[in-house]
């Protein structure tokens, strides 16, 4: 049968078998494929034309932000052409539909970095001041964890799927599996860092090959995103700064200040993981340090006698 339903289930097979892609994308191509078959006005999808998909796109531009919309439409094109690639349509109906809108560019937040040096500031001193060996190995645990966030740019989920065999502290290099499990190794350069991440293994050696991943909870199982999160939230209030920060700010500053200290954003590209350049040059728009002192020392208006 080539009914709706059962063409999305071999669709979601195809991808996790055979593209191999996370759950997490996974679950947003189930999320988008189910709410398209529950909203359009049949289970055919020979039926399904360019009329049908209009009216839906239209529906999704009324409940949604550009992005969300843009996302979900990319699932559903992706699903047609898997139908029309593995002939179960003749034609894909998206061949007859014109999706142009403009998406508001959206800057990323970063962090400010005396607020950084603050944050890091005050986990340090906890480890340092703790009063029970608990506390002193969880305060331990953060640091190395927040430390890498902003050392390498690397994502929160990237972070938390680490494996013990992914971290060389000895050469400083960290081996991370990105977006479709795409593979990139990010050199560590700052010594303190590594010698934190080095104390942070050592003391956690038994847990950390006890469930193979790098970052552990106390009960020896992978540190999830959201200790991570409550992590932040934790420190952020004792050291009273008053902003919200998130885990991909770090990698939003990384870049940031990569950027403003005039490295290649071919380079940023690579170690962030982008898959093109367009997504990085997002941080073109935020280096507004950098733009200012370009703008007091190279203007000529610096020149003028009047």
């Amino acid at each position: 049968m080539n009914d709706l339903q059962t063409l999305i289930k071999k669709y979601m097979d195809y991808c996790n078998v055979q593209k191999c892609l996370d759950e997490k994308t996974l679950k947003a191509y189930r999320i988008d494929l189910r709410q398209f078959s529950e909203q359009i006005c049949t289970d055919e999808v020979i039926k399904v034309n360019s009329a049908i998909l209009e009216s839906f796109i239209a529906t999704l531009h009324c409940q949604y932000k550009p992005k969300t919309v843009k996302r979900k439409i990319a699932s559903i094109k992706a699903f047609f052409h898997f139908l029309e690639y593995k002939d179960f349509i003749e034609q894909n109906p998206f061949n007859k539909v014109l999706v142009h809108f403009r998406e508001p560019v959206k800057l990323p937040k970063t962090i400010p970095l005396p607020v950084i040096e603050a944050l890091l500031t005050t986990i340090y001193s906890q480890h340092k001041n703790a009063g029970t060996a608990y506390q002193r190995r969880n305060a331990l645990r953060d640091v190395a964890a927040i430390e890498l966030l902003f050392s390498s740019g690397m994502r929160i989920s990237e972070l938390c799927a680490l494996h013990v065999n992914d971290v060389n502290l000895y050469d400083g290099t960290i081996l991370i599996y990105g977006k479709g499990n795409k593979e990139r190794r990010i050199q560590i350069g700052n010594e303190s860092v590594l010698q934190i991440l080095r104390e942070y293994q050592n003391n956690f050696n038994t847990e950390i090959n006890h469930c193979n991943h790098f970052f552990v909870n106390q009960n020896g199982n992978a540190l999830s995103d959201q200790a991570v999160r409550r992590m932040i939230k934790k420190y952020s209030d004792m050291t009273s700064i008053n902003m919200h920060i998130t885990p991909h700010m770090f990698r939003h500053t990384f870049a940031t200040s990569l950027l403003e200290a005039d490295v290649d954003i071919r380079y940023i590209q690579e170690m962030l993981g982008h898959s093109s350049i367009n997504i990085t040059e997002i941080y073109t728009h935020v280096a507004v340090a950098k733009q200012r002192d370009i703008l007091v020392s190279k203007h000529p208006r610096k020149d003028f006698r009047i």
